[in-house]
C-alpha cells in the first residue's frame, strides 16, 4: 500500500452497520469518512476528493444510486460501491448499468466487502500527496485502440471501434457482461480484452465452454468437489468457479446450458459462494463473469429454455460483435494479423502477403463462420503459396452465390444445355420448387425449424424409431437428438432397443 492511505467515504443510516464498515476499513489502513444520509455524502463530496464510495442503496431522504449519478455527471473519479437488501435482483442490476463498480448484499460477508473493496481500490490511481479540489473533468484514459491488450480486436471498422469502446468501458466495473455474435465472430478475444483492461490482468482468465460438458459432469465441473463424493473422487479437486478466483470466469455458449445446471449458476452467481459436492459448507469466489452465446437468449427465455432471472443477472452489459461481412473492410489488416501469427508459429518469415485481386474476391465471399473461417483459408493458402503473395488461386475462395433462379435461367438457356429423357431421383431431389425461390418464408426461424422436424422424422422412421441410431445418421449423440426432438415436439414412444 501507499504511504499516503486511500480515502473512502461510507454511506449508511443505520450506525450500528456504519462502525462496523467504519472499523474494518480502519483496519486495512485507510483513511475513512462516513455520512448518514444523501445530503451528507454530497457536502462531504464537496469537501475533498475520495478514491471510493460506498453506499446504502435506502438513504432517509433519497437513494444512495443518486450518488453514483451525480459522480458520473460530474465526471469525478470516484469509484462506487451499492449495498442492495438481500434478493434486490433488479436494483443491483440498476446500479451496475448507471456505473457501479459493484454491488453487495445484505448481510454483508466482512471477508466479501474487504475483497471488494480491495478490488475497487486496486484500479485507482495512487493517492494524491495533498487534497485537491473537485476535478472538473475525468482524465481520459490511452486510446482503447492503442493499448496492448485490444491487440487481437483487429480492425478500423466503426462496429469494432464500438466494440473498443465498450470493452474499455465495462473493464472498469464488476458488471456482468454478456458478448453476443454469431459462431466464429471472436467473442472470446473480446471476453479477454475486457479480463486484461481490468484490475483482475493479474489474476487468471478461465474460458469454459458450457455445450462441451456432458450434463452428469457439469456440477462437479463449475463447483468442484471433495475427496469421496462419489466413486473415483480420490481427493479433493476445484471447479471453475475456484480456479478463477481473483480473476474472470468466461462462459462460452451460455445458451447451451440446461435448465437444471441454469438454477443453480443463478445461485452461485448471486451469493457469490459454491458448494462442491460432498461438502456441507459453501465457499466463498470471488470472480467477475463474462458469458457469451450465438442464439438469441431472449427467444429462448420466451420459449421456456432459459431462465429469465439468469438471463437479466447475465446481460446487465451487451456487448455486439459484428459478422466479419458487415466489416469488410477490416479485411486486409484481419488478414494481415493471421498471416503473421500463423507464420509466427511455424518459423516462416517474413509473412506473405495477401494480393489485391485475393482481397477483392475475398469481399465476394458471404463468411458464414466469420473470422475462423478466413483463418482457416489462410492456412490453407499458406501451405499452398511458395511465393510472397497469397493470389486468388491460392485461396480457393467461392464468391458469393447469384440467387439460385437467376443460376437456373443461365444454365437452362446455355446452347450445351439439354434436358435428358429422364430425370434422375437425386437430381429432382437437388432443384428446388419454383416457390422455394420466389417466395420467402414469412419467418425464417419456422421454416428453418419444418426443415429440421422433417428431417428427424425421416431418421426416426428409417431407424425404426430409435433414437440412438437415428441421431447417429445425422452425427448427433442421443442427448442432442432428445433435445432437438424436445425443441421441435417431436414424440416418440419409448423403444426397448433405445438406452435411456
Amino acid at each position: 500500500m501507499a504511504s499516503d492511505p486511500y480515502r473512502l467515504l461510507v454511506v449508511d443510516d443505520e450506525p450500528d452497520l456504519l462502525t462496523l464498515y467504519e472499523l474494518t476499513l480502519l483496519r486495512e489502513g485507510h483513511d475513512v469518512e462516513c455520512a448518514g444520509s444523501v445530503q451528507e455524502a454530497m457536502q462531504a463530496l464537496q469537501r475533498r476528493t475520495f478514491h471510493l464510495v460506498i453506499t446504502d442503496m435506502r438513504l432517509p431522504d433519497g437513494q444512495g444510486i443518486e450518488l453514483l449519478r451525480h459522480t458520473e455527471a460530474t465526471g469525478r473519479s470516484e469509484k462506487v460501491i451499492v449495498i442492495t437488501a438481500y434478493g434486490s435482483a433488479e436494483t443491483a442490476v440498476a446500479a451496475l448499468k448507471a456505473g457501479a463498480f459493484d454491488y453487495l448484499t445484505k448481510p454483508v460477508d466482512l471477508r466479501q466487502f474487504r475483497s471488494v473493496v480491495a478490488a475497487a481500490l486496486g484500479q485507482s490511481p495512487p493517492p494524491p500527496q495533498a487534497q485537491r479540489p473537485v476535478p472538473v473533468a475525468r482524465v481520459d484514459p490511452p486510446s482503447a485502440a492503442l493499448r496492448p491488450e485490444m491487440a487481437r480486436l483487429v480492425g478500423n471498422s466503426p462496429a469494432m471501434n464500438h466494440v473498443r469502446m465498450l470493452v474499455d468501458k465495462v473493464s472498469r466495473s464488476m458488471a456482468p457482461v454478456m458478448v453476443v455474435g454469431e459462431s466464429g465472430t471472436g467473442k472470446e478475444l473480446v471476453a479477454r480484452a475486457i479480463h486484461q483492461s481490468s484490475a483482475r490482468a493479474a489474476g487468471p482468465f478461465v474460458p469454459v465452454n458450457c455445450g462441451a460438458i456432458p450434463e452428469a459432469l457439469l456440477e462437479s465441473e463449475f463447483f468442484g468437489y471433495r475427496k469421496g463424493a462419489f466413486t473415483g473422487a480420490t481427493d479433493d479437486r476445484p471447479g471453475f468457479f475456484q480456479a478463477a478466483q481473483g480473476g474472470t470466469l468466461f462462459l462460452d455458449e451460455i445458451g447451451d446450458l440446461p435448465l437444471r445446471m441454469q438454477s443453480k449458476l443463478l445461485r452461485a452467481i448471486q451469493e457469490r459462494s459454491v458448494r462442491p459436492l460432498g461438502a456441507t459448507a459453501e465457499v466463498p469466489c470471488n470472480a467477475r463473469i463474462v458469458s457469451a452465446t450465438h442464439r438469441n437468449l431472449p427467444l429462448e427465455v420466451q420459449a421456456g429454455r432459459f431462465r429469465q432471472d439468469l438471463f437479466f443477472r447475465l446481460n446487465v452489459i451487451r456487448i455486439p460483435v459484428p459478422p466479419l461481412r458487415d466489416r469488410l473492410t477490416d479485411l486486409a489488416p484481419i488478414c494481415e494479423d493471421i498471416l503473421e501469427r500463423i507464420c509466427g508459429d511455424s518459423g516462416v518469415y517474413p509473412p506473405p502477403r495477401v494480393s489485391e485481386e485475393a482481397l477483392v474476391h475475398l469481399c465476394s465471399h458471404d463468411f458464414p463462420g466469420n473470422v475462423r473461417e478466413l483463418e482457416n483459408m489462410l492456412h490453407r493458402a499458406l501451405a499452398l503459396s511458395s511465393a510472397d503473395t497469397i493470389g486468388v488461386e491460392e485461396l480457393g475462395a467461392q464468391p458469393r452465390p447469384a440467387p439460385v433462379a437467376e443460376a437456373l435461367e443461365v444454365r437452362l438457356s446455355s446452347p450445351a444445355f439439354e434436358l435428358p429423357d429422364e430425370v434422375p431421383a437425386s437430381a429432382a431431389s437437388v432443384v428446388p420448387p419454383s416457390h422455394a425461390v420466389e417466395e420467402l418464408p414469412a419467418s425464417l426461424e419456422a421454416y428453418l425449424d419444418s426443415v429440421e422436424r422433417a428431417i428427424l422424422e425421416r431418421a426416426l422412421a428409417r431407424h425404426r424409431f430409435n433414437r440412438t441410431a437415428a441421431g447417429a445418421s445425422l452425427g448427433l449423440s442421443l442427448r442432442q437428438m432428445r433435445y432437438r426432438m424436445s425443441r421441435l415436439g417431436i414424440g416418440v414412444e419409448s423403444d426397448t432397443s433405445d438406452p435411456t
